[in-house]
């Protein structure tokens, strides 16, 4: 079985903000879909490794940010590449507004959000399912929303080795931010210094 067939799948991409005890959190998801129109109904995956999942949880309210293909880099590193229990993430970031909720609407790089209130969920393992009604939304611009193969093509930084491998060296690539490790094992405890991500997420690349 050929596990890349999913690759072949289209994704938009969305930051998903929450807001919880004073404290506002985001983070970077590919599913999401409209289910009903009357009522106004979408469902969205979400990770239940990221903080924001755990704060759509317990609040039930959220808004989606459509990312669009103005987006820039930065969008995806600040919101997709570091946790929320580590860093605030609005620390210094001005392009958003209050919602209606009073979740974050991101204002730039987006042509639209979407809030909504979560009336139930399915616990699909690592990921939880929330069906939620609408309760607010609005176009932003007409600029094209961003799918994942539009990321990789042209907003992501192509990869760049950190030096020049010699002849039958390994290669080991982040799938998330492209960085490269030059060395024949990559030690299990490595974590990406550019996204942060764990060993689990680099490829091994032949030189």
């Amino acid at each position: 079985m050929d596990d890349t067939t999913m690759h072949k799948l289209t994704y938009g991409l969305f930051v998903l903000t929450a807001t919880e005890h004073g404290k506002d959190n985001g983070c970077i998801i590919n599913t999401v879909m409209q289910v009903t129109v009357k009522p106004q109904r979408i469902t969205m995956a979400v990770n239940k490794a990221n903080l924001t999942h755990d704060m759509v949880m317990n609040t039930k309210k959220f808004t989606i940010s459509i990312i669009s293909e103005d987006a820039d880099f930065e969008l995806f590193k600040r919101f997709g590449f570091e946790s929320g229990r580590d860093v605030d993430k609005f620390e210094g970031f001005r392009d958003f507004k209050k919602g209606y909720n009073d979740t974050n609407i991101i204002t730039k790089g987006t042509n639209g959000y979407i809030s909504g209130w979560v009336q139930e969920t399915v616990d699909l393992g690592s990921h939880t399912l929330f069906i939620a009604d609408v309760t607010d939304m609005e176009v932003l611009s007409n600029v094209p929303s961003v799918t994942y193969a539009y990321y990789q093509n042209n907003i992501k930084p192509k990869p760049q080795a950190v030096g020049v491998a010699e002849d039958g060296k390994t290669i080991w690539r982040c799938m998330v931010c492209g960085y490269e490790y030059v060395g024949e094992e990559l030690p299990e405890d490595f974590i990406c210094p550019i996204c942060k991500h764990p060993a689990e997420d680099f490829e091994k690349v032949t030189a």
